[in-house]
């Protein structure tokens, strides 16, 4: 969600990646909610840190404690191998990780459009500069 709603806000500024240890597919809850405010995510997928090798990005942003401290792509230390992409500066914000609600159908795109919120209105805090 954080790289579709960068794209959307600021995508005339930014260029935004979505990365895991794991590529991933986008959660259906997720690409529902963004299309309820006209942002299409259905063909958006996480990259892996290979596919990104020998990158230096000017920022990496954290949504969640687990790429804190597992992403090798948010070492601000450039003497990392080179199979690794870096980042010069490391923004970190933790969110809520939607995924692991428990309930109905309701009760999860409640928290999905929670969370969307919650990180559409950081994303301007932070990157309206």
């Amino acid at each position: 969600m954080a790289e579709g709603l960068l794209r959307a806000i600021y995508g005339d500024r930014y260029e935004a990646y979505s990365t895991g240890i794991i590529a991933t597919t986008v959660n259906p809850y997720a690409v529902r909610v963004m299309k309820e405010i006209g942002i299409d995510i259905s063909s958006q997928y996480s990259k892996t840190p290979k596919e990104f090798q020998d990158t230096i990005f000017d920022v990496a942003v954290t949504v969640c404690d687990q790429a804190k401290v597992s992403c090798p792509i948010c070492s601000t230390n450039l003497e990392v191998p080179a199979e690794y992409p870096r980042a010069r500066e490391v923004i970190q914000k933790s969110f809520e990780d939607p995924a692991a609600t428990l309930g109905s159908e309701e009760e999860k795109l409640k928290i999905f459009r929670q969370i969307r919120d919650e990180i559409k209105d950081w994303i301007i805090r932070i990157f309206e500069k």
